[in-house]
């Protein structure tokens, strides 16, 4: 799959095929295109931590808001970062992970961890990394939409690009 059309047939699903686990060189490859990702004067502050545990994961889902998907997720990467790092680098770090995983057949859904202090107690952070984000990976359910968006439901272009100035 083309990147472009890897950006247009990204949607953020949160039901998976429990039956089917993600493959270690399928999240190898994962990992490396979060790896390859941009930063802020190359200061590359994120990392990842893989979650595969099931009793972790229902943990950590404590931690975050609308994250009922969590525990039953295949997959989840959760990204973390050095206390007064830049969260927009994570962000460039998970589009990269969920546009990879879009190429590769895999659906995703970033999670918000609002809980930050019941976060870092879970993964046994040290007290100067953060959490970022996490990210809920897997293989589409058999009954998964596999309609590339079709951008009826977005805001129409007109009203979303502007040139120049605001008016």
């Amino acid at each position: 799959m083309e990147v472009y059309e890897a950006i247009l047939a990204k949607r953020d699903r949160r039901s998976y095929d429990l039956s089917r686990q993600v493959p270690g060189d399928i999240v190898d490859r994962l990992l490396q295109a979060g790896r390859m990702a941009g930063s802020s004067k190359n200061e590359q502050p994120i990392r990842a931590i893989v979650l595969t545990d099931s009793e972790i994961k229902a943990s950590l889902s404590r931690c975050a808001d609308y994250s009922d998907h969590l525990p039953t997720s295949p997959l989840v990467i959760v990204l973390v970062r050095v206390e007064g790092s830049r969260a927009f680098d994570a962000g460039r770090v998970a589009q990269n992970i969920m546009l990879a995983a879009s190429g590769l057949g895999l659906d995703s859904c970033p999670v918000g961890v609002q809980h930050d202090g019941c976060a870092r107690s879970v993964l046994g952070l040290p007290d100067d990394w953060i959490v970022a984000m996490a990210i809920t990976l897997g293989y589409p359910t058999a009954d998964a939409d596999d309609r590339a968006r079709s951008g009826e439901r977005r805001i129409a272009k007109s009203d979303w690009v502007k040139w120049n100035q605001w008016s």
